[in-house]
């Protein structure tokens, strides 16, 4: 789908709406934000616009959704643009050209989304094989041009689209996984921080694997040097397989998904590790307080959980869930030390999740070190205007 500038459908923000911060590089526009007669909700979805101020001054160009909380992404300042196969080469090979510089292997986050220019996409890249989320329907309908820039700019031969997850579902899009092009026929081996996962991108989490904690595997895998490690939520051995490429002794994965704990077996045998690592699967917080009675310790303990507070409305549940672990994970932990606290919860930020990380600490009649404080990798970049694009925190501790 190509847009073609004169067909451009206008919509105005309301008198209240601050209008420089979009000036600025505010990428959202919310629906409260905007003026919502007929005209405007007749606007098909995905359907490019040009926001205007109250004086009707022009803004920028953006993807309209009425049908959503997020009426308005925008895409470009530029109102003569065409959002068509240059516009998205001009992107992606932006984006490619950081990455290229980042690592020494074609396995990362290739497009952040809006923190990359292209709101509501996500593009991970793994080898010759890209997976893409498009989460917005904008992205949705122009799909093809997007695979096209992709595989022409990055040289990719197989193209995944996952699909799945509560950000289409706000979006009004259905959840599917199809292969765009070439063939997914297997586990891709990825490489990373000397260990080597299995990512399963036709069936497997996500787009198949967590490239955002990579710079903080590496920093706890120094920690784990000659130490016991327990990974708790390990989903496909992160933080355990990482450890033990890098010198820990031993480590135990806990996950409640049975395919996730194959999956870092794989990996421990393709990493030479096997003979080290144990998997048991479990609710996680059963099962630490069952190892807890049990007095057992470690070395590190690193307790990587999902979003325990996704929206504001789960925030103080969410944060009492992270002030439990904090105080089970404590327990675990032998005199000095090390805990790995790990949020991924957009609407926790570092403070409040440092406070109860300390306060469930404390409970557990320890006291705490904080050795360095993690985010996600560069292939992650934060968008200056939005802080859901920096969601991922990470406490290290060291425990007396």
């Amino acid at each position: 789908m190509t847009d073609i500038a004169p067909t451009r459908p206008v919509v105005r923000l309301l008198p209240k709406t601050n209008a420089q911060r979009l000036r600025f590089g505010a990428p959202w526009v919310f629906s409260d934000q905007l003026v919502l007669d007929r005209r405007t909700k007749a606007i098909p979805a995905g359907s490019i616009v040009e926001i205007q101020d109250k004086e009707r001054t022009p803004i920028a160009l953006a993807a309209f959704n009425a049908n959503s909380k997020i009426i308005a992404r925008v895409l470009d300042t530029d109102l003569a643009t065409e959002i068509d196969i240059d516009w998205f080469t001009t992107r992606i090979t932006r984006a490619y050209q950081l990455r290229e510089t980042l690592f020494d292997a074609p396995f990362y986050r290739l497009i952040h989304a809006e923190a990359d220019g292209m709101p509501g996409v996500i593009i991970d890249r793994f080898g010759d094989t890209a997976v893409i989320q498009p989460n917005a329907v904008w992205a949705e309908e122009r799909l093809d041009d997007i695979v096209t820039a992709l595989c022409n700019v990055t040289g990719v031969v197989n193209v995944l689209k996952n699909a799945n997850g509560r950000a289409r579902t706000l979006e009004g899009l259905n959840e599917e996984t199809v292969v765009l092009r070439g063939e997914i026929s297997d586990l891709i081996p990825v490489p990373m921080n000397g260990a080597t996962y299995m990512a399963d991108l036709m069936g497997g989490q996500k787009t198949g694997l967590f490239y955002d904690q990579r710079p903080n595997h590496a920093f706890a895998a120094k920690l784990a040097k000659g130490t016991d490690v327990l990974d708790v939520f390990s989903h496909v051995g992160g933080f355990s397989l990482a450890a033990l490429a890098n010198g820990a002794n031993s480590a135990l994965a806990i996950d409640g998904s049975a395919p996730a704990l194959a999956l870092a077996e794989k990996g421990a045998e393709a990493t030479g590790v096997a003979d080290k690592f144990e998997t048991r699967k479990g609710d996680a917080f059963d099962t630490m307080i069952a190892m807890g009675n049990e007095k057992a310790k470690f070395g590190v303990v690193v307790c990587d959980p999902p979003a325990f507070a996704p929206s504001k409305q789960a925030l103080e549940a969410g944060l009492r869930a992270y002030e439990r672990i904090a105080r089970l994970g404590a327990n675990l932990v032998e005199p000095g030390g090390y805990l790995v606290l790990c949020s991924c919860s957009h609407a926790a930020d570092l403070a409040r999740f440092r406070e109860v990380s300390l306060r469930g600490i404390g409970k557990a009649g320890r006291r705490a070190q904080i050795v360095s404080t993690g985010q996600a990798g560069p292939d992650h970049p934060t968008h200056p205007y939005l802080a859901e694009t920096s969601y991922l925190k990470a406490l290290f501790l060291r425990l007396d």
